[in-house]
């Protein structure tokens, strides 16, 4: 295992988002020597009720565009790390209008990679399986570090060309660097364009849920805190330059996720609308995270799927005035986009 790196005082891109966001609570809860520079651009998917209550002597949230060289020079300074979340993600809104995605996940990256040359600063890169593409349903193989990048939409497309500029940075200039691909995560504070939350508060509001094509594409779950303890696990532990597949071996299709929620909700199973596929939607996505596991000891803690989606439930239930204000602005969305 690698000599332990202990950063006391680092930036969290994007932390009023879902994943971030549950990453900062995970560092003030488990780390009470660091502290958090929150850096949000607060877009609609950003949103500072995420991290109130976080005592204000650990956490700092700086509002501000990681495209901002200006605010970089100025925010940097002083830090030991930079965690970078911030991202465009959600793949119809990438269809529907890919510019801000070219934006936020290229540009973006590339000014974070120039501040972290002229600072010296360790960086941990934040990205997904989907630069990988998809697999075919009936075929036994993960995604493993060495699986070959094949993204099919406008965000992955965009994901995979910022990690290929955290590579390239990092050969050229030298740079501390790692980079995580994660599964889907799911848990509190995602924002209910996504399929989980859209699903359980379209049946806390009467609606019946929405389902695309036939329903069998394949999705690998993690529970977001898991995700948050292996980007800490390689931050801390991991090898300069490597990549890191984080899973929880969570494979599950769309429509069993889906009956889960309505029987779990006191539903019929089949209580539901089908609609039209996405356009290059994926079929399935499977971690293999045997490196992080055997090279670093990490370790998922919840594997259980039915026991997360039962909490996650009850958390979109007893939180209804955190997601009730962003609800009909995101269904007006996709009803626009036909879905």
């Amino acid at each position: 295992m690698s000599e332990i790196y202990e950063p006391h005082n680092i930036i969290v891109t994007g932390g009023c988002g879902f994943i971030g966001s549950n990453f900062v609570h995970y560092v003030v809860n488990n780390h009470p020597g660091v502290h958090v520079t929150v850096l949000d651009k607060l877009t609609y998917a950003g949103n500072p009720d995420n991290i109130a209550g976080l005592p204000s002597d650990r956490v700092e949230l700086v509002v501000g565009d990681i495209c901002d060289t200006d605010l970089l020079n100025k925010l940097v300074p002083g830090h030991d790390a930079i965690i970078h979340y911030a991202a465009e993600s959600h793949n119809d809104n990438s269809i529907a209008d890919p510019r801000p995605f070219l934006k936020t996940n290229v540009e973006g990256t590339f000014c974070l990679l120039e501040a972290v040359r002229k600072y010296g600063i360790r960086y941990h890169h934040v990205s997904t399986d989907e630069v990988y593409g998809d697999l075919a349903l009936d075929d036994p193989a993960k995604f493993t570090e060495s699986t070959p990048y094949k993204p099919s939409s406008p965000y992955s497309s965009t994901k995979a060309a910022s990690d290929m500029l955290v590579r390239a940075w990092t050969r050229t200039y030298g740079l501390r660097t790692t980079i995580s691909n994660c599964s889907n995560n799911y848990g509190p504070y995602q924002h209910v364009e996504k399929f989980i939350p859209r699903q359980i508060t379209n049946i806390i509001d009467g609606v019946r849920p929405k389902l695309y094509g036939t329903g069998e594409n394949v999705r690998d779950w993690i529970h977001t805190e898991d995700h948050s303890s292996a980007v800490w696990t390689i931050l801390t532990r991991g090898h300069i330059g490597e990549t890191y597949l984080i899973g929880a071996d969570g494979e599950k299709n769309n429509i069993t996720v889906l009956r889960m929620i309505l029987e779990m909700m006191g539903q019929s199973p089949d209580d539901f609308d089908w609609v039209r596929d996405r356009p290059g939607h994926d079929r399935r996505y499977a971690i293999d995270s045997t490196k992080l596991q055997t090279q670093l000891g990490w370790r998922p803690t919840h594997t259980n799927f039915a026991e997360g989606l039962e909490k996650t439930i009850e958390w979109y239930r007893n939180n209804e005035s955190w997601w009730r204000p962003v609800k009909v602005a995101t269904e007006a969305r996709y009803k626009a986009q036909g879905q």
